[in-house]
């Protein structure tokens, strides 16, 4: 899902029985502690050997959509994406102490990535986002 190659927005229309079904894994799998706006795993989880840190179901920010915060420098994630899609992340910006790629994948679609630009940042959030307002 946080490699835009699946759509929970899609499936709302489409197979709502596969939404739920989705979800009903997803609220096993994760929990949410407090008001934070995001899940964490109940147990080690990982997304093509990337640790999953968070997970933010709905949105992030502006983004409407589904991303995870993985435990991976920003290159790796970025690497880990453009191999899972087989294409490369182009659009790559730095700027505000941050830096992203995206590809957009179909209308209301685009996979991102992004991170604090800082060397020592061990964590980037991944994710597809259905909208997305900069």
């Amino acid at each position: 899902m946080a490699a835009c190659q699946d759509s929970w927005f899609d499936w709302q229309k489409s197979d709502p029985p596969k939404l739920k079904a989705f979800a009903d894994r997803f609220h096993a799998a994760f929990i949410r502690k407090g008001d934070d706006p995001y899940v964490v795993p109940k147990a080690a989880t990982s997304v093509d050997g990337l640790k999953i840190v968070e997970a933010f179901p709905g949105s992030v920010g502006m983004g409407v959509g589904f991303s995870l915060l993985v435990d991976a420098k920003f290159d790796a994630a970025k690497q880990m994406l453009a191999h899972r899609v087989g294409k490369p992340l182009g659009h790559c910006e730095t700027g505000d102490s941050m830096r992203s790629c995206e590809l957009q994948i179909a209308e209301q679609r685009t996979l991102t990535v992004m991170a604090q630009d800082d060397p020592k940042t061990a964590q980037t959030l991944i994710g597809c986002y259905y909208f997305y307002e900069k």
